[in-house]
């Protein structure tokens, strides 16, 4: 076999010893090149698939975040539709009160006027009647050409009086 190898062009010692160095060389690559990288692979491994999971978690809670924004957006829009339909029915209800106390207040001043009329009237009336009696007084005395005594003037008013009331 040696001299198959030295046709070859292999010398033995020296395919021991490139062995030999080729171990040492895998050895040493081995300790702290390759397994350091295979470590820091793992690692980074890990940490995608960390990273992974997290992604998923944030997913998940940005769901649940929409889904519980969207319930609060509805319940923010049920209470503003309760508190603006509670505004109606209030402006309503004030409404109808300030309503109520203007026509009451409108009857009042009407009845107030009502009255102040009537008084107007009676007033009117007296002094209608006073007048009316003087005039007939006068217009008689006149008439008759005779000075009327206060009982005749007074005996006169009092019947014009009754005949203009019965009319």
């Amino acid at each position: 076999m040696g001299e198959t190898l030295h046709t070859l062009g292999i010398d033995l010692p020296k395919l021991i010893a490139q062995t030999i160095n080729f171990a040492i060389v895998m050895f040493v690559l081995w300790k702290w090149a390759y397994k350091p990288v295979l470590n820091m692979l793992e690692l980074r491994r890990e940490k995608i698939a960390e990273s992974m999971t997290n992604a998923d978690q944030v997913k998940q809670e940005l769901a649940n975040a929409r889904t519980k924004s969207q319930e609060i957006l509805n319940e923010a829009g049920t209470q503003g539709n309760k508190l603006i339909e509670e505004a109606r029915t209030s402006a309503a209800r004030i409404l109808e009160q300030e309503t109520q106390k203007a026509i009451a207040t409108a009857n009042d001043i009407i009845a107030k006027a009502r009255q102040a009329n009537e008084a107007e009237l009676a007033r009117m009336k007296t002094e209608l009647r006073r007048e009316v009696g003087r005039l007939v007084v006068s217009t008689t005395a006149r008439v008759t050409g005779k000075v009327l005594t206060t009982d005749d003037q007074q005996r006169l008013a009092e019947e014009t009086n009754r005949q203009l009331a019965a009319n």
